[in-house]
């Protein structure tokens, strides 16, 4: 009767030792699948670099905004996530590849913010438009696709988030451009913590370009960014009757 009791009792512990093992491994799998299709849709492996590109406020060089700061530390987190070192650089200041290096560049191009947006939108994503901060109804409007996504400030607004590798580089960039500086926090959330949802909807994630909309911001804030559209298809084209740049 003993006998039978210690065997029970053994039984039950090596039942339950098993079980808390697989549970863990079941977990420590998963976690390791998630981490690897995560670091393949933002093109890094552990002990890699990350750079993060830092923007500035338009009329005050050196100074970033609240939310701007919110946004790179998104992408810090991101990457150490990924067991990635980060490197922190000054648009103004980086003229080179990203090379084998994933790149985070964060903030617009209105009025020398972030200069280097500007050169891989140009470079690389020709067919879409920015407009210019100015006084008529269109003002930060993002135009792609023959689409306008509007800038209704404090309300409804938009990011632009684009993928690429540009032709020296071995490592994506990614270009955070939003239309004010919640724009560009609010898209870093949704990047880092909806990729998976992301990738589901893209017909490639090797290189994308999407619009994310930020609804209801009164009361949600920079946790209120949806998929807009995927403008793919159209960014990467020049746009009608912009002549593409040529050698020579």
């Amino acid at each position: 009767m003993v006998a039978g009791l210690t065997l029970n009792v053994a039984i039950g512990l090596l039942t339950s030792m098993l079980s808390a093992a697989f549970v863990w491994l079941w977990h420590h799998g998963r976690k390791a699948r998630a981490l690897h299709r995560m670091a393949g849709f933002f093109g890094m492996r552990p002990g890699e670099t990350c750079i993060v590109v830092m923007n500035h406020k338009w009329d005050r060089p050196g100074v970033a905004a609240h939310h701007d700061v919110q946004a790179m530390v998104e992408a810090v987190v991101l990457a150490r996530e990924l067991g990635c070192e980060v490197s922190m650089r000054v648009s103004g200041e980086f003229r080179d590849s990203n090379g084998p290096c994933a790149e985070f560049c964060i903030g617009g191009p209105e009025n020398g913010s972030n200069v280097r947006t500007a050169g891989h939108l140009e470079h690389n994503v020709p067919g879409v438009e920015l407009r210019p901060f100015s006084d008529r109804p269109d003002s930060m409007a993002v135009v792609v696709g023959g689409e306008t996504f509007p800038w209704e400030r404090g309300q409804r607004e938009h990011a632009l988030v684009a993928k690429f590798r540009p032709p020296s580089a071995t490592r994506p960039v990614f270009v955070v451009c939003g239309q004010s500086a919640l724009a560009n926090h609010a898209a870093m959330i949704f990047l880092r913590r909806s990729h998976r949802e992301l990738s589901a909807r893209l017909a490639s994630t090797e290189r994308f370009c999407v619009v994310l909309r930020i609804e209801a911001i009164p009361t949600y804030g920079v946790q209120g960014a949806v998929l807009a559209r995927d403008v793919s298809a159209s960014a990467f084209e020049p746009r009608p009757g912009l002549r593409p740049a040529t050698a020579g």
